[in-house]
């Protein structure tokens, strides 16, 4: 079976720093865009961060560019979310997902529609 599995989620303080990770298995997806999702509740998931095959290429959301990196490890088959400067509206289950699409376009990154499979999620919260 495919998966992809996320790790590095906690309960924080505003100000602390996460890092979390997205490890794939039963199949590579080192020529896949990657995208980090989050989904806080009562409301919709949202696009985080993407990152291109190579690593070249990157996309943030408003609310967590300068704060949040996003990285990859092909030969690992592992993906990154950096996460600094935590803020309690960071709140949210974190999801990593393979894009099926291989344009980098923001329309393509911030579809949740083009990614395939997605992992589990894992949580984290941040207190003020």
């Amino acid at each position: 079976q495919v998966h992809l599995v996320e790790s590095g989620g906690g309960l924080v303080q505003a100000g602390d720093s996460l890092r979390l990770s997205c490890a794939a298995s039963g199949r590579t997806f080192s020529r896949n865009i990657m995208g980090w999702f989050r989904q806080a509740p009562g409301k919709e998931r949202e696009i985080v961060a993407a990152i291109n095959w190579s690593g070249g290429s990157t996309y943030y959301a408003d609310s967590v560019k300068g704060r949040f990196t996003i990285s990859r490890d092909n030969p690992k088959n592992t993906v990154y979310l950096q996460m600094n400067s935590l803020k309690p509206e960071d709140t949210a289950v974190y999801y990593c997902a393979a894009n099926k699409i291989s344009v980098w376009s923001v329309l393509v990154l911030t579809t949740s529609g083009n990614y395939d499979p997605w992992g589990q999620g894992t949580q984290v919260t941040v207190s003020s």
